[in-house]
């Protein structure tokens, strides 16, 4: 793998600036894979960048256990979950007073002190004390919490200030209850630890089938210094910052997490150690609201399985202030996804990394003011169902490659966007359909450009495309309306080697600010209304080979697939705007089924390509009537169409048929 620090240098090489919002609504996802037949096997894509000489494989880990691999050993040992039980030491919490029978404790009032390893139950009411660990020891001090309600309200209830590692153990069948006051008192003014109701400054493992909750009113609920580890229980964490901060590492092995954080629900920050700062989750019930990320780790999040239910920043309605994260699951360096169920509602984008990022399968469900899933450098979607019912740009990052899965995304700008550097576009006043702003946003409708300070010139011979538009004087390089400010570059690319993608974008349906390399899989695109976006957008090529593709929007800026291609294309550009459900049909002269399609919004362009494109045929362009076919994502299979207007007809002559001319 290629090594954290030049990820981190190639993330930087790749950082434009990029600003904007958003908004949006829904649409099922349903798999039509088995129905489309592909002209070509699903080759493997290697991607080289040019910055580094590596290729993608490098850029990113494959799957959780190869990002694991990478990552700093952890303290978990299935050693420390068993003990002597005859050699518990009780202790004995009492109003205001202690009481302990056994070496190793001192007490003093309120406070106890366990100053020797070993294994302590403790039980009852501290209504304002503290259970302190302080030890050289080199073996584990286990605190079995028996019911316990444990209250300080200047300092941290419990305050692990020296151990070689700790094991809070939550006994079966029991409830406890930590809680803090909010401010603290310091024995060294120049200090600020403890900062969490239960504070490690060494290793820490939450174990067993209880259940704890935790009031932490001054700062982080539970954390440690050095790792944490959540192997079971059901843990509830109300916090005034953090919810569960390990700064070494954050691994939850299982249990039902729910947090209610100002700050982050669950962090690793240790920016000092390359292969630290992580977060592993192996399964278990993850319930969090945060005002900042849900999810955040400094280098990698991991994901194996569970049930993920994660808000920030207010949900997808929510308003941030412009240097604020509010990101569902946000890593600096890798995010790896191999499975689970996650219902995102975010502020901030959903789904981030700073470096890579592959879905390798799960089911989401995404509602986001900004992008359902991005990744600064490449992001690679192998399996799963991903819905996006909201964003402002829904898949986003300078490498996108879509190898399998069930894709249905809705936009207020971009669908599918491919472009390089970090992303704040949710930033600011929340855009309308293709990036317009509202009063007080932004440049809104108003302000749009006059014909001639666009996106920036394409370059010659791809038929489709005519001469773009350049807003870099209004908007900065690249830019457009909204605050993205992408350039275009040889480094960018959009391979679809498979899967269903359904797009509903007010921007561009599929916006690519280098090249496209399709292969296989199903792609319906219901593109744009305004003319000065399309339902194609690619600045440098785009070479299909195999899948079906059909993309419908505004003919402005309408483009097809280049020439490039090995598999035959169509651009129909109609002589006016047609109504949204309206049917467009193609069919051979002997009345062969081509295509049946009812776009979700008005259009006045259509771009198609199938395997059954044939060159020498001519085929019939009808509009409206009716099908008795199955429907799917406005697309009509095995039935029979009656009562359309012939349009036209044309005979396939190339890779690239045009028909009609774009309305600037």
């Amino acid at each position: 793998m290629l090594k954290r620090k030049k990820m981190f240098l190639w993330a930087g090489l790749l950082a434009l600036s990029m600003l904007a919002a958003c908004n949006s609504s829904v649409a099922p996802i349903l798999s039509l894979n088995e129905q489309v037949e592909s002209s070509q096997a699903n080759d493997a894509v290697e991607i080289t960048i040019a910055e580094t000489g590596e290729t993608n494989a490098d850029m990113g880990a494959a799957s959780v256990a190869d990002a694991g691999a990478a990552n700093s050993k952890n303290h978990d040992d299935e050693a420390d979950y068993t003990w002597d039980s005859t050699a518990v030491i009780p202790i004995v919490l009492n109003g205001d007073a202690i009481t302990a029978d056994g070496e190793g404790v001192t007490v003093d009032g309120s406070t106890a002190t366990i100053t020797s390893a070993g294994t302590y139950s403790l039980s009852g009411t501290l209504v304002d004390g503290q259970i302190i660990v302080d030890t050289e020891d080199e073996d584990i001090v286990r605190l079995i919490l028996n019911g316990v309600d444990i209250g300080n309200s200047t300092s941290a209830p419990i305050n692990i200030v020296s151990a070689e590692e700790t094991m809070i153990v939550l006994a079966d069948g029991t409830d406890n209850y930590i809680t803090d006051g909010d401010s603290y008192v310091f024995a060294d003014p120049d200090e600020d630890e403890p900062n969490a109701a239960i504070f490690s400054k060494s290793d820490l493992t939450l174990s067993g089938s209880g259940s704890l909750t935790v009031d932490a009113h001054y700062n982080d609920g539970i954390a440690s210094k050095d790792g944490l580890i959540i192997a079971d229980g059901t843990i509830t964490v109300n916090a005034a910052d953090d919810g569960l901060r390990g700064k070494d590492y954050l691994i939850v092995k299982n249990g039902n997490i729910t947090i209610d954080a100002q700050g982050d629900g669950l962090k690793s920050d240790n920016e000092d150690d390359t292969d630290k700062g992580y977060i592993a989750i192996e399964t278990g019930t993850i319930t969090i609201t945060a005002g900042g990320d849900a999810i955040q780790a400094e280098t990698d999040v991991m994901i194996t399985d569970g049930d993920f239910t994660l808000t920030s920043g207010g949900g997808s309605a929510g308003v941030i202030e412009e240097d604020a994260s509010a990101k569902g699951i946000k890593a600096g360096v890798n995010v790896n996804i191999d499975g689970g169920t996650f219902t995102l509602d975010t502020a901030d984008d959903a789904v981030h990394s700073n470096g890579s990022l592959v879905i390798n399968d799960g089911a989401f469900v995404i509602a986001t003011g900004d992008d359902g899933i991005h990744a600064d450098s490449t992001l690679e979607i192998n399996a799963g169902d991903i819905q996006i019912t909201e964003s402002y740009e829904g898949i986003e990052s300078a490498v996108i490659t879509i190898n399998d899965g069930n894709i249905n995304l809705v936009s207020s700008d971009d669908g599918l966007n491919v472009a390089g550097g970090n992303d704040g576009s949710g930033m600011g006043g929340r855009p309308g359909p293709g990036g317009e702003f509202g009063p007080g946003g932004g440049p809104g409708q108003g302000d749009r450009p006059e014909p001639g300070q666009g996106r920036g010139p394409r370059p010659d011979g791809e038929p489709g495309q005519a001469p773009g538009f350049d807003l870099s004087s209004m908007f900065g390089q690249g830019g457009g309306p909204g605050q993205d400010g992408f350039a275009t570059s040889g480094d960018y690319y959009l391979y679809i080697n498979g899967g269903t993608i359904v797009i509903d974008a007010g921007g561009d349906g599929i916006d690519a600010n280098g090249a496209i390399e399709m292969t296989d899989g199903l792609v319906i695109v219901n593109g744009p209304t305004q003319r000065m976006n399309g339902a194609l957008d690619y600045d440098a090529s785009f070479t299909l080979s195999g899948g079906f593709l059909v993309a419908a929007g505004s003919s402005g800026m309408a483009q097809a697939p280049g020439e490039s291609s090995s598999q035959p294309s169509v651009l129909i550009n109609f002589d006016s705007t047609q109504p949204a459900g309206t049917l467009v049909h193609i069919q051979t002269e002997a009345g062969e089924d081509i295509l049946t399609f009812a776009p979700t919004k008005e259009y006045q362009s259509v771009a198609f390509s199938s395997a059954e494109l044939t060159e020498g045929t001519i085929y019939q362009v009808y509009t409206g009537g009716s099908s008795t076919g199955t429907e799917t994502d406005g697309l009509y299979l095995d039935g029979v169409y009656t009562g359309g207007a012939s349009y036209t007809e044309f005979t396939v002559s190339g890779m690239v048929t045009r028909v009609g001319n774009n309305i600037r």
